[in-house]
């Protein structure tokens, strides 16, 4: 019984697994059609829209729209430049500047962005808006949200295979193997997995705001801006969702020349 429910585990994983992104080049797990999530992202992000203050007619909301179109625009270049013309297929970009004092913004499956205000006196730029924006949209493109949902799926069934497992021993020993799957799930496979969505999006984001007009440059600017406003309180990189601001700055500074030159691909050229 127990090898049976480890041996479906791994086969749904390899099955699921062969899917290539074609913007990472990378094998996705994902057991999650956009056919089924996008339509659910998209009524959460009409009830988040009716639940708070949008902000619209401003220059700031028209930054927002203009800065997100050229972003788009970049993203369908960048795709058709790899054939894939038709990965795009359902998406339905929106952009929304919400009046909030968060520093932060986010973008659900199928292209639906949020940016709070409170975020604007860091971004600065229209590079530092992109910036934000690119790496926002590139979550949306890499099927990040969906590849969550399939990392749970299977950490779920692999806690119900442990919960079997271990039906026939004392209550202090399944306590002790459920704690000691729960934190080595938490910390050996979610967040790292987490911190690794981060960096793809980062690198896909800066090739976006590239072919878009942005130097790439300033997506370095504008993470040493964020670092500063954190005064140093973010959690140890391993407990958190995201890499630290130093690792984030010195794997993007890594990146950009490989941005520069994607960029000058499609004639956009920066010294």
């Amino acid at each position: 019984m127990k090898k049976n429910i480890v041996m479906s585990v791994c086969a749904v994983g390899m099955l699921f697994s062969c899917a290539t992104n074609p913007l990472t080049g990378k094998k996705t797990l994902n057991f999650v059609s956009n056919d089924a999530l996008f339509p659910t992202s998209f009524q959460q992000y009409g009830t988040f829209l009716q639940e708070n203050k949008v902000v619209s007619g401003t220059t700031d909301a028209k930054k927002v729209e203009s800065v997100g179109m050229k972003i788009k625009a970049a993203a369908e270049k960048y795709l058709a430049s790899l054939g894939q013309t038709e990965y795009l297929k359902g998406y339905a970009w929106e952009y929304k500047l919400v009046d909030s004092p968060d520093v932060n913004a986010w973008c659900m499956p199928g292209g639906k962005i949020v940016v709070y205000t409170g975020i604007l006196p860091i971004t600065k730029t229209d590079a530092g808006l992109a910036t934000v924006m690119g790496h926002e949209v590139s979550h949306a493109l890499a099927n990040h949200g969906a590849q969550r949902m399939s990392v749970s799926q299977i950490q779920e069934y692999v806690g119900m295979g442990l919960a079997v497992a271990t039906s026939g021993k004392s209550a202090e020993t399944q306590q002790a193997f459920s704690t000691a799957y729960g934190l080595g799930s938490q910390y050996g496979v979610t967040l790292p997995f987490s911190r690794s969505n981060e960096t793809e999006a980062d690198k896909i984001g800066l090739t976006l705001m590239a072919i878009a007009g942005y130097n790439p440059e300033e997506a370095i600017a504008f993470w040493t801006r964020m670092s500063a406003n954190s005064n140093g309180a973010a959690q140890p990189e391993f407990m958190s969702t995201h890499p630290s601001d130093a690792t984030r700055i010195a794997n993007l500074k890594a990146m950009v020349p490989e941005a520069k030159a994607t960029a000058a691909k499609f004639g956009v050229i920066y010294k």
